[in-house]
């Protein structure tokens, strides 16, 4: 009886320590910002209005002093130069506006990288073999498995820098607020940055895009032919869709340009019945076999023979990962002869896809 207490306290204390790492597992990699709308302490409300005064004049208030950046570009004698990380709620409102501009972002998986300068995304390059029907005597070392191997793909934020100018006069007089001025264009400009390269970045010094064929992404293997070198076809999309297993497929969804979304309205099934089926309620997206359709103008358009066309995907699947701050630069003089000023804002991130089976890729046929 002491021997069974002595066991089950044992295994109580070790499903205990389990739990623990299975929650600090479930934890994210770093605290989200927070922002509520019209919640503002005194000093956010202060050092807001101080980031307000600097987008327009360029002078850096006290306030403002915990968020200027060390400068090694400055001249001799100067250890502070004109970088600023941008107010919390600034940055918030940014990645908010981001996730609302760039759709891949809002389907992807985004990790927040604060303790390294890389996320480490495993892979299973190759699984066991199936586990074989055995007696309870039978030696089971000559089935030991020695095939399941994992890979490592690094994620390494990449530098996107954008400038943005903005009109003296504008900054002075615009009844909307000047950061929400800089905060909107420069949003538009890493908008499209990103969005191209999520879709069809090469993965050098940059994100590796969904219609890059790559080992280290979705290889050629992930590609289903079209049949017809110069049109989509809508065998196509039924083989598109079934190359994905269930698991995959619940989540999955459609990236076209709108020339191949064009076509593929006019294609008929058996029966005559369009394949295209418009969401009839506000708020439902549009879908192609039932899973929803997204329209980028990024995505390959080119109706020639071994083009890519379009994709099918769970892109819970695409990671991306990024260093969760910004910095801002205003160029006070560089734009003044046309009464403009400059403002640079560079982010870092990377992205690509983790897991190639959860993806099936169209392509035309030679």
């Amino acid at each position: 009886m002491f021997d069974e207490m002595d066991s089950l306290a044992k295994r109580a204390k070790r499903l205990e320590e389990q739990e623990k790492e299975e929650r600090e597992l479930d934890k994210p990699i770093n605290n989200p910002i927070k922002a509520t709308v019209g919640e503002k302490d005194d000093r956010s409300a202060k050092v807001m209005d101080a980031f307000r005064s600097y987008i327009v004049t360029g002078a850096i208030r006290p306030e403002l002093r915990d968020l200027q950046v060390a400068d090694t570009q400055t001249p001799p004698g100067g250890t502070m130069g004109g970088y600023l990380v941008p107010p919390q709620q600034f940055i918030a409102e940014l990645i908010k506006t981001l996730d609302n501009a760039v759709f891949v972002r809002r389907i992807a998986r985004v990790f927040q990288v604060t303790t390294s300068d890389s996320l480490g995304a495993p892979v299973l390059d190759t699984d066991m073999s199936d586990p074989v029907w055995t007696t309870e005597v039978q030696d089971l070392s000559s089935t030991a498995d020695t095939d399941m191997k994992f890979g490592k793909r690094d994620l390494k934020p990449q530098q996107l820098a954008k400038l943005a100018k903005i009109s003296m006069k504008l900054l002075r007089v615009s009844a909307i607020p000047a950061e929400a001025l800089v905060r909107d264009r420069l949003t538009y400009k890493f908008a499209t940055a990103m969005e191209n390269n999520f879709l069809n970045g090469d993965g050098s010094a940059k994100p590796l895009g969904v219609f890059k064929a790559d080992t280290n992404g979705i290889p050629t293997s992930r590609d289903v032919n079209t049949g017809n070198a110069t049109a989509i076809t809508a065998d196509s999309l039924i083989e598109a869709k079934y190359k994905l297993k269930a698991q995959y497929r619940n989540g999955a969804q459609w990236i076209f340009h709108r020339d191949v979304i064009k076509a593929i309205c006019k294609l008929k099934d058996g029966e005559g019945n369009y394949m295209w089926q418009q969401g009839l309620i506000v708020g439902q997206p549009d879908t192609i076999l039932s899973l929803p359709v997204n329209e980028s103008e990024y995505a390959p358009n080119t109706f020639t023979s071994e083009s890519y066309i379009g994709i099918l995907g769970n892109f819970q699947f695409y990671w991306i990962a990024e260093l969760f701050g910004m910095e801002i630069q205003r160029l006070n003089e560089l734009f003044a002869a046309t009464s403009q000023v400059g403002f640079i804002g560079r982010m870092w991130v990377d992205g690509a896809p983790v897991l190639p089976e959860a993806f099936a890729r169209l392509k035309l046929a030679a």
